[in-house]
């Protein structure tokens, strides 16, 4: 059941969104310059409740939350005058006497759900883009990260009218109520499990929908790879924000030949950014709340009861909700973390002998978010990109191809639908209306009713020569 208030917002940004679907890029450079002036500005305000949301370092939180919103800013500053344009395309000799272009416009009325792990990044960096496009927008953020949460309405609320972009705070039946409402487009980000009840939900109203999801982000470590740069890259981009991430590596494959010396490398690296006891570290956070805490603990409990060895950590404190950076191997089949995303700071390792062994262990799995290949082989880096399916590669470093909003962002089937960043956000958001303007006489009047065989000849040397 929507409720009346929910109505109440979606028909007011209905009321105003050709409006705002044509203004101009000037008009909307504008609001995106003033974004980044007030979440700067409330750079203290976020600081604090994400720490108190799960015990984010300051500096973390400027890595991974601030810079890639800003970043995202300032590229579509600088390229949007460009992406609005119409985009003229060749006309065939058919229809000679006309002309064709793309017309980029707004879809509407736009929803984004965003997740709790990196909630600011994830939130903002797709409303940007449907900013970018002239949509107007429902922002529902996760109740997970609650003081984070109201930080962005309060930074929404001093950037753009309540008639163009509104966030709305709440938990699943909130979420449940806006998939009910006759959205133009739907953004979700989440798990797969989620994003096939979004995308059941955009059927029944037949939105089009952007689904960033995730899955098993595997991480290929051969016996060419420089072992100090494979180890400082994957430490890092592992459990960086606890492991909570997306795109964060979810298992390694490495090499037999240099594994003891690859999983001495990793433990110092791990020891050299979280000291010796991660618990602490201010540099380490934690795992958003006990929920979460409860279901990594079991997948760590479930692979030690099915013959895992602890390499690394294990250690763990639950009034913290913390769980030391870790690493197993020995990982039976039937284990937990070798069917799910573990999205958390638990990092299995399984070793191999042959790159065909890599190809076909990450092809009997769902398509992944992310593929890492650590390696100075260029055989074998062509034959494991030419091989196996994932919606971006980093090749000699992890998690990094986000961070350029060159490239498109997202990905494949079980790991997501569409893309995102740049002007393939912008682009995700907006309508690619096809136009076509005749100009002259149009051959095609030549070949209309009645048929006769004067017709039929030019209709016949059409198909030939056209």
């Amino acid at each position: 059941m929507i409720s009346s208030e929910l109505k109440k917002v979606f028909l007011e940004l209905k009321k105003n969104q050709n409006r705002v679907g044509n203004t101009s890029y000037k008009e909307r450079i504008s609001k995106l310059e003033k974004l980044k002036k007030v979440l700067i500005n409330h750079k203290s305000q976020i600081h604090k409740a994400l720490f108190d949301d799960f015990k984010k370092h300051p500096s973390e939180i400027d890595l991974t939350e601030i810079y890639p919103v800003t970043s995202e800013i300032k590229h579509n500053i600088k390229n949007l005058k460009n992406w609005v344009k119409d985009k003229k395309v060749k006309t065939p000799v058919s229809l000679l006497g006309s002309n064709s272009y793309i017309k980029y416009e707004a879809k509407g009325v736009v929803l984004i759900i965003t997740p709790w792990n990196f909630p600011i990044n994830l939130s903002l960096i797709p409303l940007i883009s449907a900013i970018s496009s002239g949509n107007c927008i429902v922002l529902k953020p996760s109740e997970i990260t609650e003081n984070t949460s109201k930080v962005i309405k309060l930074i929404i609320e001093k950037t753009f009218e309540k008639n163009e972009v509104r966030v709305i705070l709440g938990g699943p039946d909130v979420a449940k109520s806006l998939l009910e409402i006759p959205f133009n487009h739907i953004y979700f980000t989440g798990s797969p499990l989620i994003g096939k009840i979004v995308m059941k939900a955009a059927a029944k109203i037949l939105a089009s929908v952007t689904l960033e999801l995730g899955g098993k982000s595997p991480t290929i470590v051969d016996d060419t790879s420089s072992i100090e740069n494979a180890a400082k890259r994957i430490a890092w981009s592992k459990f960086i924000n606890n492991g909570q991430i997306c795109i964060a590596p979810d298992y390694l494959l490495v090499h037999k030949s240099i594994k003891e010396k690859f999983q001495k490398a990793l433990i110092s690296k791990i020891k050299e950014y979280y000291n010796n006891d991660a618990l602490e570290s201010p540099s380490y956070c934690r795992i958003v709340n006990k929920k979460h805490f409860n279901r990594v603990k079991l997948m760590l409990d479930d692979s030690i009861k099915n013959g895992s060895k602890i390499i690394y950590g294990g250690n763990y404190n639950e009034k913290e909700n913390f769980i030391e950076p870790t690493i197993i191997e020995n990982v039976s089949e039937k284990s937990l973390v070798n069917h799910e995303e573990i999205f958390g700071p638990i990092l299995p390792l399984y070793e191999y002998e042959s790159i065909n062994e890599v190809i076909d262990f990450i092809n009997n799995k769902e398509k992944p978010l992310a593929l890492y290949i650590y390696s100075r082989n260029k055989k074998n880096i062509k034959k494991i990109i030419n091989n196996t399916s994932s919606g971006g590669v980093c090749i000699n470093h992890s998690a990094m191809h986000y961070s350029n909003s060159n490239l498109p962002f997202g990905g494949i089937n079980n790991s997501g639908v569409g893309k995102s960043k740049g002007i393939y956000g912008f682009e995700e958001f907006s309508n690619k209306k096809s136009i076509l303007k005749q100009n002259l006489p149009s051959a095609t009047d030549l070949m209309m009713p009645p048929y006769n065989n004067l017709k039929q000849k030019l209709i016949d040397f059409s198909i030939k020569w056209f």
